[in-house]
């Protein structure tokens, strides 16, 4: 008895409850957890008339506003173009310690990868190219591709007037960019790639509605061309029978869910360093919902409105700690140089012994 209560905590650390999954409605279990390819600029952001074409855009669905956090010392010019989103180009590579060098960091990049039309996958799409330059010296290292802010999975953000993309419900702005909800035992995870034959691993980072965080890896993406790493949870129990059943209260608990943290690419020390290119699509995942949709006589939250009164603390707590980073990044870039290079000299500068 002892082995199987061990092997059932390892399997539902994003479990709330243990109710095999249900084919009934529409739930199949399956969900997308992250589709990279949808995250394009579409969204025109006013008051970006002066940057680069390609950084006049944002991804609208997940088009956040962090101004507000920004005080009085901004003018409504600087205001208007403090927002941000899940487009592909806001995304970054951070390097472990060992690899944290001045030379590594500026050649560690995220960029928007197009496919060709005549592609075998994925023709006419953008997916995310990754791009980390790793220490040429034998050391283990690793780099984290994580998104431009912590997905919220309890918000509906404040967006720019007028471009909010897709209408969502309160709280679901990011399901889908991220977050998948009502998750209870994982049993696949999907990584969809293309790969230029590197012999490094690949982790996905993955938390849950208490900050519990789990690092779970997939595989190794040494293949060329478009390929798929799954991986299957060992811990998963098939036979009900064979799983501990509880009943759990169910309001106010709040439904579970979790949400992506990033991807962790694994350079051995035995393999070559240097450059590590490859091209990723999406994130699928199959899992037990953890509460049945069950039919309710009495609306809770209509009634006590507690989920409501944390969604909305929790909200807060995650648009605040958001805007001071992005508040202190548009700082930063206000500070830096602007000219490319050095002005040209004229002729009789250039040729002193000519006068």
């Amino acid at each position: 008895m002892k082995r199987l209560a061990t092997l059932f905590m390892l399997s539902t650390m994003f479990a709330a409850g243990s109710l095999v999954a249900q084919q009934t409605d529409d739930f199949t279990g399956l969900a997308t957890l992250i589709d990279f390819s949808q995250l394009v600029g579409d969204t025109e952001i006013a008051g970006r008339d002066n940057l680069p074409e390609d950084m006049r855009k944002e991804h609208g669905q997940t088009l956040i506003d962090y101004s507000t956090q920004a005080g009085t010392s901004f003018t409504a010019a600087d205001k208007a173009v403090m927002k941000t989103s899940l487009r592909i180009r806001n995304w970054e590579v951070r390097l472990t310690s060992s690899a944290r060098v001045i030379q590594n960091v500026v050649q560690s990049q995220i960029r928007e990868a197009a496919v060709k039309d005549d592609a075998s996958r994925y023709g006419g799409q953008t997916v995310m190219g990754v791009r980390v330059h790793f220490p040429l010296y034998r050391v283990p290292s690793s780099a984290m591709v994580v998104p431009p802010f912590d997905i919220p999975a309890y918000a509906t953000l404040p967006r720019q007037q007028g471009q909010n993309g897709p209408e969502s419900k309160p709280g679901d702005q990011f399901v889908g960019y991220g977050v998948v909800k009502n998750v209870g035992v994982i049993r696949d995870i999907q990584v969809n790639y293309l790969g230029r034959n590197y012999p490094h691993g690949l982790s996905i980072v993955l938390e849950n509605e208490n900050a519990q965080q789990q690092t779970i890896f997939l595989g190794y993406l040494q293949s060329d061309g478009w390929n798929t790493l799954q991986w299957r949870n060992p811990q998963y129990q098939t036979e009900v029978r064979n799983r501990e059943l509880r009943i759990l209260p169910l309001y106010p608990r709040s439904a579970p869910y979790i949400r992506l943290k990033g991807l962790i690419i694994h350079r051995d020390a035995a393999t070559e360093g240097g450059d590590f290119i490859s091209y990723f699509k999406d994130i699928k995942i199959i899992y037990d919902r953890a509460v049945l949709n069950l039919r309710e006589d009495i609306d809770d939250e209509g009634t006590w409105g507690i989920l409501n009164a944390r969604e909305s603390a929790r909200r807060s707590f995650e648009l605040s700690r958001l805007g001071r980073l992005q508040v202190l990044r548009a700082l930063e870039m206000r500070k830096m140089a602007t000219i490319e290079d050095f002005p040209p000299q004229d002729a009789a500068q250039q040729n002193p012994n000519n006068q």
